[in-house]
Formats: structure tokens, sequence, C-alpha cells
């Protein structure tokens, strides 16, 4: 089978996707093509380095530079910038004939092999996504409550295993932009606000801890599995980490355990094409 994978990036976020695809590809054995779709406002400044990059990974970039018209309708300003929209309309930016895709935040790490993940059984959902681990599912519980949704999971959507064609028959461009225009003072992470107040009840939760491990979080997952979920087990058991906030591993004052595997991880990708 082949495996897609699906960013939205601009030309300030290249380096930290073909960081988190060099990771993919170092933990996974799979033999089965894989193709990059990447989302963008126009061509790459370097796109020839991201060629370049992706063919040394034995891996299919596919460029999908958005049409402006396809987002005429839509409420856009500085908080609202169209690329907000990317990964909720997928389905309406990629070929039909690709039918299932992962979307990937560049700022995420893979340690172990993404494919168990990626063939996780969809057809009954719209997305296969986590909800961060917390003591008494107090994030679920009040956004809840804030976004007016039938479900007490909160999914973070920086992971999100997409049913494009499920997507297709139910996603609808419309109703998404007049709930950012009906709702704008209400969504603190638009995109991710919009997805759980129209479609948490069609996502399949997954656990984080494997899935979305925040790295923020090191001390909420020891303390909520009782020790269990260590970095030992987070080395062994762990797909994705996802470095959420402001701290990004990629930056020199970032020295943390986890930034150290960032950086080992960037240091590889950056001597392998020299």
């Amino acid at each position: 089978m082949a495996f897609n994978l699906l960013f939205a990036v601009d030309d300030h976020f290249v380096d930290r996707m073909l960081t988190t695809l060099y990771s993919l590809r170092q933990n996974t054995t799979t033999t089965d093509p894989i193709h990059v779709y990447v989302i963008q406002d126009h061509p790459f400044v370097h796109s020839d380095q991201v060629i370049r990059t992706l063919t040394h990974l034995d891996m299919a970039y596919h460029p999908i530079i958005v049409d402006e018209t396809l987002f005429a309708d839509a409420p856009l300003s500085d908080r609202y910038p169209k690329s907000i929209y990317y990964r909720l309309l997928a389905s309406d930016l990629l070929p039909a004939t690709v039918d299932k895709i992962l979307y990937l935040d560049a700022d995420i790490l893979v340690v172990n092999d993404f494919t168990p993940f990626y063939q996780t059984d969809l057809s009954q959902n719209l997305y296969a996504a986590a909800m961060h681990t917390d003591f008494f599912n107090l994030t679920g519980t009040v956004n809840q409550y804030r976004l007016a949704t039938n479900t007490p999971h909160y999914f973070n959507s920086g992971v999100l295993l997409i049913n494009l064609n499920r997507a297709r028959q139910v996603v609808d461009a419309a109703k998404i932009f007049a709930i950012i225009r009906d709702h704008h003072d209400e969504l603190l992470l638009p995109d991710q606000d919009v997805l759980n107040k129209l479609y948490a009840d069609d996502t399949l939760a997954v656990p984080d801890v494997i899935y979305n491990y925040d790295v923020r979080k090191n001390l909420t997952y020891q303390a909520t599995s009782q020790g269990k979920w260590d970095l030992n087990w987070v080395i062994q058991n762990t797909v994705f980490l996802h470095f959420c906030g402001t701290k990004k591993p990629w930056l020199p004052g970032a020295t943390d355990r986890f930034a150290f595997l960032y950086k080992h991880y960037q240091h590889r990708l950056e001597s392998s094409l020299t």
C-alpha cells in the first residue's frame, strides 16, 4: 500500500518539515511508496532543496498550490489567515484519487514506526486524533462547555489521520466559514476549535501518550501512569513527539532531553545531505 502524508507549511517551516520526515524515514521499515503532499500558498523559494531531500529519503513530493478563489467566501484576518483552513479542507485541495492521508504538524518527531497508526480502520470515522491526557479530563470538560459540543473529548489536530472519502461527503466549507464568522470571539485555537466543534463526534480517539505526546507534559504523563510512562517507555512506545507551545526544540536555548533528541535528528539530516 502507499502511505500519504500531509503538511501545510510556508518557507519558514520547510526545514522543520524535512526534519520530521527524516525522523519518520529513520524509524520505519516499510518499502511501500510514501507520498508527501504539501499545501502551500506559492511554490517554495527553495523547492529544489525539498525535492532533493525527499528524493534522498525515497519519498515523492506533491506540492499543492492553493487556488485563492477557493477562499473567496472565507472570513480572513491576521488571526484567521487562510492557512488555518488547509487541514480542515484537505478533501477539497487534494487529488480525488487520495482516499486517506496523515496530517502532521511540522514540530513533530517520529520516533517509532508510524505505519500501524496509518493502518487504523477509519471506515466509520472521519478522523483519528488524540485528546491530551490530564487529571480528571478538565481540558475536555472545559472545552465541551466552551464549544457547546456533545463529547467530553477535545482533540489536538497536530496529528490527524483523515478519511478523505468520508471528508468529501461530510466536510462543508460553507459550514466551517459560518462557524468562524459567527463564533470568532469564542475560538482560541481557530482550526482546532472548529474541528472539535463540528467533527468531534466523528473522530476516533487514540492515546496521546503514543500518538501525540506533548513534550511539555512529561510530568503529567508520569504522574497519570504512576511512573509507567517514563523516558524508557516513551522511547520504546511513543510514535509522535509533539513540541507544542513556544519553546521549540530547534531554538538555540532549547536544552531539555527532548530538544536534545530533536537536534540529533536535525544534525543527522544535515550530515546526510552533505
